[in-house]
């Protein structure tokens, strides 16, 4: 199953020693690394509540892998939300798989720097223009929102909304637990 390596210096993530782990938090962390191939970061955080941790794999693993939302819409997403909530470890780690992806330095740019960058592909931009809306008071724009529902139907606004969601959740753990940027320990 493998074992729980401490951070570095400073990160507030308290690791639960292998031999101490309740018949809960096993089975969690073998349902974890089941549907994610590893114990990723966020989960070290989680597994104090192994109900948390097992809902919030299921949750992570569905909109990584098998919604109806491309790779590139779920990188942007990720990168939208971390942005929104100043998750600079996963705004980090998302924006280089984002630009592996193929999306223009000039783009991720713009969003660290709270641009608006352009979008030529309209799920694209619908994802963009709802993590926008999300992030203010009220329902925002009908125009957004019924662009959001052409371009990515019913069922990837939904899982876009859930998108912003966990990875907001994810944005405040990482953060809140001040795990160290890649690169910048």
């Amino acid at each position: 199953m493998g074992h729980l390596a401490p951070m570095s210096d400073g990160s507030r993530i308290l690791d639960i020693p292998e031999d101490q782990w309740s018949s809960e938090q096993k089975e969690a962390i073998e349902a974890l690394v089941q549907g994610r191939g590893r114990l990723l970061t966020p989960y070290r955080v989680w597994i104090h509540s192994p109900f948390v941790a097992q809902a919030m794999e299921r949750l992570g693993t569905f909109l990584n892998k098998k919604s109806s939302l491309s790779e590139r819409e779920v990188e942007l997403g990720i990168v939208l939300t971390a942005k929104h909530w100043a998750g600079e470890y996963v705004f980090e780690v998302h924006v280089k798989t984002c630009l592996s992806l193929g999306y223009p330095q000039a783009v991720m740019d713009a969003i660290r720097n709270g641009q608006t960058p352009p979008f030529d592909n309209p799920r694209e931009r619908s994802i963009y223009e709802l993590s926008q809306v999300a992030q203010q008071p009220g329902p925002g724009s009908e125009q957004v929102f019924d662009s959001a529902v052409a371009n990515l139907g019913r069922n990837g606004l939904a899982e876009a909304l859930a998108l912003f969601g966990y990875y907001s959740a994810v944005a405040i753990a990482m953060k809140l637990h001040r795990v160290p940027v890649p690169g910048r320990e």
